[in-house]
């Protein structure tokens, strides 16, 4: 394999599809050496076939909001790759959501499933649609109408979608019920289902959960402890409170949160009452952070900046893709930050991933960090397909073992001969080596 003339190609044949090349090109670049060593490899086009989706699905999706006036919106689902097990991966609602951004989060989650060791391929989807600011019954109008047009195109053992960005308890709700209309069959079709029909007790929890756990591995293997350390956490939702809360469960001092309004420094730390505030913030919609600050007045609140300016131990970035730059990087390093665990997807820029790695710092990538979200939905996933649910400590336990072996496989494939860990090498490398390995055993299709 060349990366350079592999990405030359795809640049033409994907002009302006900035995150899905910025993604295969991080990803190609880590494993050449590993997959040159590996001729089978070559002889069946794994490279060329796998950075390629198998489809992609678009369609408009009709609704009536509140008024009665019609609304269209754009629906995507991309299935990536199914060689090691069904399609699996979330759906995101949001007015920035395009095909390259879905392509980008299709890529990395082969690689993501294949890590968590069940089996699972990788896919994306969503639409523009914005829930901020909607009511429930337009909420409920959209995924109906979205799930008109994908129900023919997912299934239990075809595709199971999940919940992402503004795609929570809600919506997954809705989405189930019309699929379990149109399609006659209660099955589990969409993870991140509630309690009463097939959902997975710590599904909420399960990312921000798991990427605290492999931060613990992490932190344990430059010989130090989670309590006591200060952690910069960036975003407020579902991924950012899962882990804050775990963090804090287990000792560490969580200082900062953000939203797309600024950044709140809290210098005491969250606590429980703290914690459970953040999910009024995400309920209200209003997409901010500022009120932290009004209502817990310790705190301070910095507009439009990011948290990565604060001294701290370790920074998560919890957010979105590329939210921390090649300054922010800089900043954090010359802070004397000693760990970085992203747990949003790509949250990192190449020239921050590039400043981690020179200074010698342990960079977790989203791939392997935030894999216990996915990792717990197909736990969901496995429940549902036995009939039955296990208690809160059985997924916790399971999930607690996954991001072990995710740990073990990153030192595996990642440890250089100085005794460094690059574990954006070592998760990139064993998740590609699993799913090119299957490819070729099944043959060229």
């Amino acid at each position: 394999m060349n990366v350079k003339n592999l990405m030359a190609e795809l640049e033409r044949r994907h002009p302006g599809e900035n995150e899905y090349l910025q993604a295969v090109r991080e990803v190609l670049t880590t494993v050449e050496e590993a997959y040159n060593l590996h001729p089978e490899f070559e002889a069946n086009r794994i490279a060329e076939r796998i950075v390629e989706p198998d489809r992609q699905f678009t369609f408009k999706v009709v609704w009536v909001d509140d008024k009665g006036e019609v609304q269209v919106n754009t629906g995507y689902r991309i299935q990536f790759n199914n060689a090691i097990g069904p399609y699996k991966g979330g759906l995101r609602f949001h007015p920035s959501v395009n095909p390259s951004i879905l392509k980008f989060l299709g890529f990395e989650q082969i690689f993501k499933n294949a890590l968590t060791t069940l089996p699972m391929g990788g896919a994306k989807g969503g639409s523009d649609f914005n829930p901020k600011g909607k009511s429930n019954g337009e909420v409920m109008r959209f995924c109906q109408a979205f799930m008109t047009e994908l129900w023919r195109h997912i299934g239990p053992e075809t595709d199971v979608p999940a919940g992402d960005i503004g795609v929570g308890a809600r919506e997954i709700g809705y989405l189930y019920g019309m699929y379990r209309k149109l399609a006659l069959e209660n099955t589990g079709v969409l993870t991140g289902k509630g309690m009463t029909f097939g959902g997975s007790l710590i599904r909420p929890e399960a990312t921000g959960f798991g990427a605290v756990y492999f931060l613990c591995h992490m932190l344990e293997k430059e010989g130090m402890s989670i309590e006591g350390q200060r952690i910069a956490i960036s975003g407020f939702g579902n991924v950012a409170w899962g882990a804050a809360k775990k963090a804090t469960e287990l000792g560490a001092k969580v200082v900062t949160i953000s939203g797309p309004d600024g950044y709140i420094y809290d210098k005491d730390g969250l606590n429980e009452e703290k914690i459970a505030y953040m999910l009024e913030l995400r309920a209200s919609n209003n997409d901010v952070v500022e009120p932290y600050a009004t209502k817990f007045p310790g705190a301070e609140f910095h507009a439009g900046r990011k948290p990565w300016e604060v001294k701290v131990d370790i920074a998560m970035p919890c957010a979105t893709q590329n939210e921390l730059s090649g300054e922010d990087a800089a900043q954090l390093v010359a802070n004397g930050v000693k760990i970085v665990a992203e747990v949003s997807n790509m949250g990192c820029r190449p020239e921050a991933i590039e400043c981690f790695l020179e200074a010698k710092i342990p960079y977790g990538p989203g791939k392997a960090v935030n894999a216990g979200g996915v990792a717990t939905s197909g736990l969901e996933m496995t429940q549902n397909s036995q009939k039955l649910n296990w208690t809160a400590e059985e997924v916790d336990a399971k999930l607690h073992q996954i991001m072990g072996s995710i740990h073990k496989a990153c030192l595996e494939y990642g440890t250089e001969p100085s005794g460094y860990i690059n574990y954006m090498k070592g998760a990139n490398i064993a998740g590609f080596m699993k799913v090119a390995k299957s490819m070729v055993e099944q043959g060229v299709i």
